[in-house]
């Protein structure tokens, strides 16, 4: 009977640690990388208009409706659980204010970035993970033009741009729909929504949305482009960076919109207050 000796036990073990160093510092260092490689690529012209037109266009076809109709239910189940809340609390008159500051600051840039990141965000890595492994994207670099000028750039300012028109879409949305729900099913009355609305909401509040959502637009680019253009093992190699940008998006956006709702909790009081 042999025993395993302390060399195997690391053997056994050294898998698992390069995958934790891979995990916790060679993939955060290369997608940094890239980051700084595009955005540096921002600023070379000329700047590839129609690719971004093509883009933006093709990110409006697959997000506007599943993005309204995401908003509807998304602004009556505010309305709704919210409704219950102030009524328990006797304070009616603030239903709009509540409802509509929760869709106007939280609801709507994170109902627009998952819809980015869902959509038009997997769409992008496939596309890109499958030049990838044609060896086009090879074929451009040995052919002096930069893939990340020519591709990523315009695919990236793409998701940002629309972000804010779809951030926009869904704050009206929502705000209709929380308006007919807290109308129409909980006996609420259509002056004192609006006027609590106004009595509490304030620009920067907009601001603070459309901010969000032009940064979540840009990682949800770079993310795709960095695991497309890092796609390796053939069809397979691509349906998995395809799951794992949908996935890593979706953490990376949680993390920026806690971030900047402490800051600018921070820096901009209630109104009121």
């Amino acid at each position: 009977m042999t025993t395993a000796g302390p060399g195997a036990a690391s053997s056994r073990l050294r898998p698992v640690a390069d995958g934790a160093v891979n995990i916790l510092i060679k993939e955060p260092g290369r997608f940094f990388g890239l980051v700084l490689d595009v955005f540096r690529a921002m600023f070379k012209w000329p700047f590839q208009w129609r690719e971004f037109i093509q883009q933006a266009w093709f990110i409006v076809g697959v997000t506007v409706i599943p993005t309204a109709l995401v908003a509807i239910p998304f602004g009556a189940v505010l309305a709704l659980q919210m409704g219950g809340l102030i009524r328990q609390m006797g304070a009616q008159s603030y239903m709009g204010a509540t409802s509509v500051i929760a869709i106007v600051r939280e609801a709507s840039p994170i109902v627009t970035a998952l819809l980015i990141a869902g959509a038009a965000g997997s769409a992008m890595c496939a596309d890109l993970g499958a030049r990838k492994i044609r060896e086009e994207i090879d074929a451009m670099e040995v052919l002096g033009i930069n893939p990340l000028h020519r591709l990523v750039v315009p695919r990236m300012l793409a998701c940002a741009f629309i972000g804010l028109f779809l951030n926009g879409m869904v704050s009206v949305v929502g705000i209709v729909g929380g308006y007919v729900f807290n109308v129409m099913l909980q006996g609420g009355t259509p002056g004192a929504y609006l006027a609590s609305f106004s009595g509490m909401a304030q620009l920067p509040d907009l601001y603070q949305a459309e901010f969000k959502a032009f940064v979540f637009g840009l990682t949800a680019g770079l993310v795709a482009a960095y695991k497309g253009l890092n796609a390796k093992g053939g069809p397979k190699g691509v349906g998995d960076a395809v799951n794992q940008t949908v996935v890593l998006t979706f953490v990376l956006l949680f993390l920026e919109n806690f971030l900047i709702s402490a800051i600018y909790f921070e820096f901009v009081p209630a109104k009121g207050s």
